[in-house]
């Protein structure tokens, strides 16, 4: 009877084929080129992180016994300890990656702003934001002292209205115990997250969500390395920044990863610095006023696309 394949079989053929260190999910991108994936019996919806298991137990069980070693922890790369042969070499190597990823990134054939339909769909169905977005263009902000409004306009800003959730009675009963139940957001937009652009992007949403009751940082691709995860949650639970995943092949399952925390105090001075300085936002600001006056949604908000408007959009862009 033949032996089943199993994780550890697929992580040595991908290691005998590339000899190059590789991160967990990179072994599993190579390995579905190299159609090893269709070998195995069971994969679960996550195999990357299968592969990071079976290669962190490997190395803390069997210690310099084991057959993998750890060449790097930010991003976390193993190869097989047979291949280590040269410490400095392997770590010119892993820089060469790294700089070559980070050049990908930045040769996308989409930017940022062409992400925003998608999260602007999102944070529309989904019931913890049901809010009404709107993109704020840096460009038209006034031109000031280079520095001076850096990292002070977020990508996004969104508005939740009580107006279909709550009755008439309620809303009254909600303003005369100065109950806020109006739900203000920011949004940092960037392609990818990982240790490179880490540090960078967290804290630009940090600075530009200091108004909002909610603020997030949003991503379609995020690295998978566990030790990645873990410094992401560390940052999101310290400076209460959540953090969204978008799905590109179905916007409706893209996920919360960390919850924002939610401030229940606006900073005034910043929302009146930020219509100072933004039209968009000021128009915003003036556009949610109007429609909370008439308890109704009369404003003009980025539009929602509809699902079959935004496979095309999506095709069109080649948001893949």
């Amino acid at each position: 009877m033949e032996a089943q394949y199993t994780f550890i079989d697929l992580i040595n053929d991908v290691f005998n084929s590339t000899k190059t260190p590789m991160t967990p999910e990179e072994i599993w991108e190579k390995a579905a080129e190299l159609s090893l994936d269709k070998k195995l019996g069971s994969t679960g919806k996550t195999p990357w992180a299968t592969i990071g298991a079976r290669l962190y137990t490997n190395i803390k069980e069997q210690h310099d016994s084991s057959e993998y070693i750890q060449v790097s922890k930010r991003p976390s790369k193993f190869i097989l300890r047979s291949q280590y042969t040269n410490p400095i070499q392997t770590q010119q190597i892993i820089e060469q990656q790294i700089k070559k990823k980070d050049e990908a990134i930045e040769k996308s054939k989409f930017n940022e702003r062409e992400l925003h339909p998608l999260l602007v769909k999102y944070v529309f169905s989904d019931p913890h934001f049901s809010c009404y977005a709107k993109t704020i263009f840096h460009e038209n902000s006034n031109k000031k002292t280079k520095g001076a409004n850096e990292w002070l306009h977020p990508d996004l800003v969104g508005v939740y209205f009580p107006f279909n959730d709550y009755s008439i009675e309620t809303r009254e009963l909600q303003s005369h115990l100065n109950v806020n139940s109006i739900n203000l957001f920011a949004f940092e937009m960037k392609i990818a997250l990982s240790f490179s652009n880490l540090r960078q992007s967290f804290f630009q949403a940090v600075s530009n969500a200091s108004w909002a009751n909610e603020g997030y940082l949003v991503c379609m691709k995020m690295d998978e390395d566990p030790d990645f995860k873990n410094e992401l949650q560390r940052l999101s639970n310290a400076f209460g920044i959540g953090v969204i995943r978008l799905n590109t092949l179905s916007i409706n399952e893209s996920e919360v990863i960390f919850p924002a925390e939610y401030k229940k105090a606006i900073d005034w001075d910043t929302v009146n610095r930020l219509s100072e300085e933004s039209p968009d936002f000021r128009k915003f600001i003036s556009d949610l006023t109007e429609d909370i006056k008439l308890s109704k949604i009369k404003s003009n908000y980025d539009e929602v696309l509809s699902d079959d408007k935004m496979d095309a959009y999506i095709q069109a862009k080649k948001i893949i």
